[in-house]
């Protein structure tokens, strides 16, 4: 395993085509201020870029924490345009995320509010250990939350359940968190990254252009009509055909052999 710092407070693993993004900012439960979404933001911006080289990322925290919101404290007597800054750059790093063509994992390892819970949300799939407590607690600032949390986390829950979690501002368990869909698994503390790194090796491991073009499709036909994801469906399904991977998944199945997949 080789571990790079990409900041201070985010430390990079790399694992074959797997890679593990850390906050590691145990001190303040992961809280993320202007300079570690930054980090965030450019190192994710580049990811596209690297496909083929990475399959699957993991984005997971330190200690306690994963990612416990935004830095309050850096925005006590700031001016408005600095804090509309730092939820524009904070909207920008959320978006690349969802918009990754990689497999995203989020191994929430504790606390996970506020803009916490909102990273969890831009990813594909999410597990939370036994202890993790997530919620969107901004009510209590007199804010909301501004990270997606009031649109993505309404899309997963409905709206009376996301409603019931933010105008409360309470915290859900992990049980919880796995009964309404936030979550797809819950794990014992020293299980969760065994288990994320396993569920994206396994998913890293599929066809490359099938893996994305299926991702992308779901992701697409959300946010369509039911007759045009139909048709989104059918046309990544014939150019698929088309592919070389396609060929060869054909071929190995009348041969009775593993496939050989190259990404093309």
């Amino acid at each position: 395993m080789a571990e790079d710092r990409l900041h201070p407070n985010l430390v990079l693993e790399r694992h074959g085509n797997v890679e593990v993004l850390r906050v590691d900012r145990e001190e303040a439960l992961g809280a993320l201020n202007f300079e570690i979404m930054e980090a965030i933001g450019t190192y994710v911006a580049a990811l596209p870029a690297r496909i083929d080289e990475v399959r699957a990322l993991i984005i997971t925290g330190t200690g306690r924490g994963f990612v416990a919101g935004a830095d309050i404290g850096g925005y006590h007597n700031v001016g408005q345009t600095v804090f509309d800054g730092f939820q524009r750059r904070s909207r920008q790093t959320f978006d690349a995320i969802a918009n990754l063509p990689q497999i995203t994992i989020c191994a929430v390892n504790g606390y996970a509010l506020g803009g916490g819970l909102e990273l969890a949300l831009c990813c594909d799939f999410v597990f939370v250990n036994e202890k993790t407590k997530v919620g969107l607690p901004e009510i209590k600032l007199g804010l909301l939350p501004g990270g997606g949390g009031t649109q993505r986390l309404t899309r997963v829950v409905g709206a009376m359940r996301a409603k019931d979690i933010m105008l409360t501002g309470r915290m859900v368990t992990a049980a919880e968190a796995v009964d309404y869909g936030i979550a797809m698994e819950s794990c014992a503390p020293e299980a969760l990254m065994p288990r994320a790194l396993d569920y994206a090796q396994l998913l890293a491991g599929q066809a490359p252009v099938a893996l994305r073009e299926l991702k992308r499709v779901i992701d697409d036909g959300m946010d369509c009509a039911l007759s045009a994801g139909l048709t989104l469906e059918q046309r990544a399904l014939g150019a698929l055909f088309a592919t070389k991977d396609g060929k060869e998944g054909i071929a190995s199945f009348i041969e009775k052999r593993d496939p050989k997949f190259i990404g093309q």
